[in-house]
């Protein structure tokens, strides 16, 4: 099993898959398609009897149960993009066998260096197989890695019919990492009752909760002058910007928060004399203080609007996903059935929440409560990433022994 999760991880990361933002296609890239078939034909050739891809690149795939209780069809995901934020085109990854818990050099001329100094989880894999990058690319375990644990999951499932189970159901998505991973995603088709996404970052994960996310956008027209004689004239749309977003709380921002604590992201800022356009994230897991977010951002818009009366200024707020826990808290035995699942081949499960979002949170919305179980990997869309091994092999059974318990006749979670 070990070795068959990591060879077809180093294959699927051969593959660029990297998706784009401002894309008119659907894949935002058509080169994710190029895995898309791959998968696809693998999975025919391991004998799963149904296997679809569609012209939008999903991938659904269904294997029967073999038990005659019913039992609830358990779905699968994972999503085969990669991160825009890093190159994932000429991955090269390194194996590091039984590491001993020093520096790791990725290039060969060390100007990037894995550090437990830098990274102090790593000393929780002493002695392991990890797999890094070169220091040059993403590796691409968000989300290659799920990917990889569940196909070796289905191929070990169909080698051992002796396991019982119930109808499984497999999706492979593209473009998730631009926030488009569901937009065609077909949930009657899939056919699934519940979920689970393989795409949570270390060891033993489970994650249900998510942030409530929101987009902004801020227009500025300001009046431009020449500088010489400008006085009570120009109004510089950029210091206008400048001005707005010092409003904002100075440690609600990503570098002073984590957990559970929420915060307003200045992602770009576009500005001349004449015109400024600030695009922010807004993120909270509470759904009332996201709304309080909210309404802190467009009283700030209108404070400048009373004290600038000569300047143009629009904030625009547009919502992107919410906080899955509220569809996954009335079905939580789904969350009981996967720490259970781990503790059985032992590990002793983590209970985070996603500082970010995920195509389960969408899912969830659309009628398919999905949590987010672990892959293994670290420090996802950038060149410091990395996966143990052991943990890729642990991912397998945990989604194999997740089966067998909905499967059980006398189970109580059906």
């Amino acid at each position: 099993m070990r070795e068959a999760v990591l060879n077809r991880f180093l294959r699927y990361v051969q593959v660029d898959t990297r998706s784009e933002f401002e894309s008119e296609t659907y894949p935002s890239t058509l080169k994710q398609l190029n895995l898309a078939k791959m998968l696809r034909d693998e999975l025919i050739e391991i004998g799963v009897a149904q296997v679809e891809m569609d012209q939008n690149g999903y991938i659904i795939a269904k294997i029967p149960g073999n038990v005659e209780a019913k039992a609830p069809a358990v779905g699968f995901l994972a999503h085969y993009d990669t991160s825009p934020d890093m190159s994932g085109e000429n991955v090269r990854p390194k194996i590091v066998e039984n590491y001993e818990g020093t520096d790791v050099g990725l290039d060969e001329g060390g100007n990037y260096i894995l550090s437990p100094a830098e990274f102090p989880e790593l000393l929780n894999y002493k002695g392991q197989t990890l797999i890094t990058t070169d220091g040059n690319t993403l590796l691409g375990a968000d989300d290659k890695a799920g990917i990889a644990e569940i196909m070796t999951a289905v191929e070990y499932l169909l080698q051992h019919p002796e396991i019982k189970h119930g109808p499984i159901c497999i999706g492979f998505t593209p473009d998730e990492e631009v926030a488009q991973g569901t937009q065609y995603f077909d949930i009657a088709k899939f056919g699934a009752e519940i979920g689970y996404t393989i795409d949570g970052e270390g060891f033993g994960t489970i994650s249900y909760e998510n942030f409530n996310a929101a987009s902004a956008t801020i227009t500025i027209n300001g009046c431009n002058i020449h500088p010489g004689s400008a006085k009570h004239k120009m109004i510089n749309a950029s210091l206008l910007g400048i001005e707005l977003n010092e409003m904002l709380p100075l440690f609600d921002r990503p570098m002073f928060t984590e957990g559970y604590e929420g915060f307003y992201h200045l992602t770009d800022f576009r500005g001349i004399v004449e015109e400024a356009e600030l695009n922010y994230l807004i993120r909270e897991h509470d759904r009332k203080i996201f709304e309080q977010r909210k309404v802190i951002l467009q009283q700030a818009v209108g404070f400048m609007k009373l004290k600038y009366p000569k300047a143009k200024i629009n904030c625009e707020i547009k919502d992107s996903y919410y906080n899955m826990r509220e569809k996954i808290d009335p079905v939580i035995h789904i969350i009981a059935a996967a720490e259970r699942a781990m503790r059985d081949i032992g590990i002793e499960p983590e209970v985070i929440p996603i500082r970010g979002g995920t195509d389960g949170a969408r899912l969830s919305f659309k009628g398919l409560p999905c949590p987010n179980l672990f892959t293994g990997g670290h420090n996802a869309h950038g060149r410091y990433e990395y996966i143990p091994l052991e943990s890729m092999e642990k991912a397998v059974k945990t989604i194999i022994r997740l089966i067998e318990i909905f499967a059980e006749p006398d189970s109580s979670l059906k």
